[in-house]
């Protein structure tokens, strides 16, 4: 009898999580993929049970897993990568270059075939690479990798496969700042539940976080000559760009947080000079000493989780003008058929599509900020100077956009995707605009919501 209830236990146990660690290596006009090494990790996979498929059509690539023989689809995930931002910056059009990427997903009972698929330019995905996996291959390596601190529950309430499960992780906090780290992992955890819709489904949010020390403070910051040797390898000036905060050493990363459950995770850098990222179904990273720190952190998370596209366009950006088709990211529009608007469910009745903003204005200030805050980086002033410029700007924004006409309207305002003219953001305002005190529009929540279902099952109730 008791053989038979090990057998049962054994049977509805989790399967562990298993890693695919890869090379994405290519130019603007080429790509190429090649293995680099098959890991078991050591915690069971916390992704929802229920929902193994993914069904939100959102990222430039998708990976599917299929069982062999049968071609059964046991496992799906869209997801954006390092390499498909890079490849649409100038660099990439006379350089080529290799990233380490990952994919995760339950471990299979025997042989499947993983398939990468990236989209083209009509938005269908299409293959780009497959590999035979097969979890008795005597390469896979179950090695538990060593413990780089503890793991500490900022916000936990439920099981890992029934929650969003997020995972902070410090970088460049020495042994003594990681209790600066987990104050401020608390304050931004904090911050994000204070924005819906994670404010209401906070009991479906589970936070955990993990500092490996330091030796010593800080991380990366090339433009002015600093370099760290920090534990996860984070680095401001990516792609040229001197407030996107990166992390380049994918092995490094996914060593750390195999420790810990997660589904997401974010990358809390020692510094105060305003800076982060995200990357969909990658990471988050923000510069957790900065005063705009809970902004960033919320902002970069919205592309991390959701995929969610930048609205502003007034901005400096290392890529180059995108070509006016559909994007596939669920808060931006090429509106080529108003009549189809993708957002047409949650539109304002009776708002003009496009929808009048005054786009001029807003922009002439927009250049004007920009120009100030590249003379205040040219002479390496205070972080301070700068918080002071953005205060400044976030005021005047603040009352430029909340006394438009079509304020809090959803319709298609022209404007986003770093770009003036031929893409549409849904609000005038937004998280995903602005540094102003506003929430993510209703396009935006809609987004995140249906990504906390895919992972945490829908709210009781129903929306």
């Amino acid at each position: 009898m008791n053989a038979l209830i090990l057998a049962a236990l054994a049977l509805a146990a989790p399967p562990r999580t298993f890693r695919v660690d890869y090379f994405h290596t290519g130019s603007a006009t080429e790509e190429r993929f090649a293995l680099d090494r098959l890991v078991l990790e050591p915690l069971p996979f916390p992704g929802n049970p229920d929902r193994p498929v993914d069904d939100l059509d959102l990222g430039k690539y998708l990976f599917e897993v299929r069982e062999r023989g049968t071609n059964r689809l046991l496992y799906s995930r869209g997801f954006s990568s390092i390499y498909g931002e890079w490849e649409t910056t100038a660099e990439a059009r006379e350089a080529t270059r290799t990233f380490s990427e990952s994919l995760r997903f339950p471990a299979p009972a025997g042989p499947v075939q993983v398939i990468v698929k990236k989209r083209d330019r009509h938005n269908a995905f299409r293959e780009v690479w497959s590999l035979l996996v097969d979890p008795k291959d005597p390469t896979v390596d179950p090695s538990l990798p060593p413990a780089p601190a503890p793991v500490v529950e900022i916000h936990v309430k439920r099981p890992p496969e029934r929650a969003l499960d997020l995972l902070l992780l410090g970088d460049g906090y020495t042994a003594a700042g990681c209790r600066t780290f987990e104050a401020q992992a608390r304050r931004l955890t904090a911050a994000l539940l204070a924005v819906e819709p994670f404010r209401s489904r906070a009991d479906a949010i589970a936070v955990r976080a993990i500092c490996p020390p330091a030796a010593e403070p800080g991380v990366s910051r090339p433009s002015t000559g600093l370099h760290r040797a920090s534990p996860l390898g984070a680095t401001y000036d990516a792609f040229g760009s001197e407030r996107y905060v990166l992390t380049f050493e994918n092995r490094r990363l996914r060593e750390v947080a195999s420790r810990a459950p997660y589904d997401a995770l974010a990358i809390l850098v020692d510094g105060e000079t305003y800076g982060g990222g995200g990357i969909f179904g990658q990471y988050a990273t923000v510069a957790a000493g900065s005063l705009w720190a809970p902004y960033v952190f919320v902002h970069e998370l919205g592309h991390h989780l959701a995929g969610l596209a930048d609205e502003y366009f007034t901005s400096d950006t290392a890529y180059l003008p995108a070509e006016r088709v559909e994007p596939w990211e669920p808060n931006v529009t090429a509106l080529l058929d108003p009549a189809a608007l993708k957002w047409k469910a949650l539109a304002t009745p009776g708002v003009p599509l496009p929808t009048p903003w005054d786009e001029e204005g807003y922009e002439r200030r927009g250049k004007a900020f920009g120009e100030r805050r590249k003379a205040i980086r040219a002479r390496n002033a205070p972080e301070a100077e700068m918080d002071a410029l953005f205060l400044q700007q976030k005021q005047e924004e603040t009352a430029r956009l909340g006394a438009e006409p079509h304020a809090g309207q959803v319709g298609a305002f022209e404007g986003a995707n770093y770009a003036a003219k031929g893409f549409y953001r849904p609000q005038v305002d937004c998280v995903m605009f602005s540094r102003d005190d506003v929430p993510f529009c209703a396009v935006c929540r809609s987004a995140l919501d249906r990504l906390i279902d895919l992972y945490a099952g829908p709210r009781a109730g129903g929306r």
